[in-house]
């Protein structure tokens, strides 16, 4: 099922440098972003503006003028891959290491159908996602923007961080996938940040692709 959400997106600019001292404006418009649903909760506490929906390309300055803190939720696996430099890390999905016969018919399942073609593991909810974010972050009325690949898993983490108690949460809208090179100042790992949730066969498809459109431009 697809949604389509109609929200204000929140974008921060700076003075000119000739206009001491330096302050944030906040400016609203209006985008369109769609989602796969997964729970009605996420998706009216952005749509109501409960929590503050940011696109990549806007990123930066909500972290470097408006003061949000970069909380990255993805698997140790697509993080390794590419990071915004300085980004907290707490995976809202763990690998699941139970080797029970009934989890690993599951595991074989899911590695025919989608293991295989992205090269993502069989994971779990982390029971202990919002306790290891307290650890971290103790002061919840610190601004964190929370972020993952795609945006559907963070919009279940900012649920799950709203319902502990967070204020003032913001959405990386669209997530990683939507951000261009650029749009975060310093990215570690040795793939871009678009690619990064990408694995698998379909990562030789990618690299194939891209090889074809370079060729394709030189020529």
């Amino acid at each position: 099922m697809e949604i389509q959400l109609n929200h204000h997106l929140h974008t921060f600019s700076s003075t000119h440098p000739k206009q001491p001292p330096l302050s944030t404006h906040l400016h609203h418009r209006t985008t369109t972003v769609k989602v796969h649903a997964i729970s009605s909760n996420p998706q009216k506490l952005i749509q109501s503006g409960t929590v503050v929906a940011i696109v990549p390309k806007e990123a930066a300055a909500a972290i470097n003028d408006g003061g949000y803190k970069l909380l990255d939720i993805r698997p140790e696996w697509e993080r390794e891959k590419a990071r915004v430099s300085g980004s907290m890390h707490v995976p809202l999905f763990v690998e699941d290491m139970d080797n029970g016969p009934v989890t690993l018919l599951k595991k074989w399942v899911h590695f025919g159908y989608i293991g295989a073609w992205t090269g993502q593991s069989f994971t779990m909810i982390n029971p202990d996602f919002v306790g290891q974010v307290e650890k971290m972050v103790p002061d919840k009325s610190t601004k964190l923007l929370v972020a993952c690949g795609e945006g559907l898993r963070s919009m279940m983490a900012t649920s799950k961080l709203h319902n502990n108690g967070y204020t003032n949460l913001g959405w990386l809208a669209g997530g990683f996938n939507r951000a261009t090179d650029g749009d975060f100042q310093e990215v570690e790992g040795p793939e871009k940040l678009q690619y990064a949730t990408i694995g698998g066969a379909s990562y030789y498809f990618l690299k194939i692709l891209l090889l074809l459109q370079a060729v394709g431009k030189n020529n």
